[in-house]
């Protein structure tokens, strides 16, 4: 590290809401520290012993952590991106854009999904991880059931109001979180100052980042810190 306060990176962790630890984020958040970042991992509550909201009071609970915390580890609490992958990445995102946090200078989801409605009513095909089931034990029920855990849950949502720079990276052949959804949340109307970009991997599945070696690794590791702030003010980076 150098003399002035390191960006850092919060990650936060999940499998369809259902299992996850931060060890599973050991090879991709190495590539982020390799950068001169510095990387929290936010675990969080995992159905179907914990329902919907207690996976983003956890993860709202680490990133208070983290703004109390990182000038100890040489962080600079001020200047955090938020970043996850799959069900972390929708929790990344809902907890950025509930709180609306002058902290949080950016965005990053890895396949995340955005609306959990829409994902229920259109699973994809083949649905090997069977999406109706996933959604109903992390939410409660069905969408005509919980409509508002449904929606509280779904960064779209959000997607009007004023929100931090957001990169969202997908899969185009990924039948797990369709690429579909990026562009949904992407071409949602959303205030002037508020900006998104999306990078849709040609040839790449779901989970396509942790070999950072690979085709998804390369065309969307290094884009990941970089893409969402000015190059003079490094943010800190949080990844659930």
């Amino acid at each position: 590290r150098g003399a002035g306060p390191v960006r850092g990176l919060a990650q936060s962790v999940g499998v369809g809401g259902e299992r996850g630890t931060p060890a599973a984020n050991g090879v991709v958040a190495p590539a982020f520290a390799a950068r001169g970042l510095g990387v929290v991992a936010v675990d969080c509550r995992h159905a179907p012993e914990w329902k919907w909201p207690a996976q983003l009071e956890v993860v709202r609970a680490g990133l208070q952590w983290i703004r109390v915390h990182a000038g100890e580890f040489h962080g600079d609490p001020d200047r955090m991106i938020v970043l996850g992958r799959s069900s972390g990445a929708q929790l990344a995102m809902v907890a950025a854009y509930r709180d609306a946090s002058p902290s949080i200078k950016g965005v990053v989801s890895f396949y995340g999904p955005v609306d959990l409605a829409e994902g229920w009513r259109h699973p994809p095909t083949p649905d090997p991880l069977h999406t109706r089931e996933i959604l109903e034990t992390f939410l409660g029920g069905t969408p005509a059931q919980m409509p508002e855990r449904y929606r509280e849950a779904s960064p779209v949502t959000y997607a009007t109001r004023r929100l931090p720079p957001t990169l969202l990276i997908y899969g185009r052949l990924d039948h797990i979180v369709e690429a579909r959804f990026g562009h949904e949340l992407d071409q949602t109307p959303r205030p002037a100052g508020s900006t998104s970009a999306l990078l849709e991997i040609p040839w790449s599945e779901h989970a396509l980042d942790p070999i950072p070696t690979g085709l998804g690794g390369q065309l969307s590791l290094p884009h990941a810190p970089a893409s969402t702030h000015s190059p003079t003010t490094p943010p800190v980076i949080s990844t659930p």
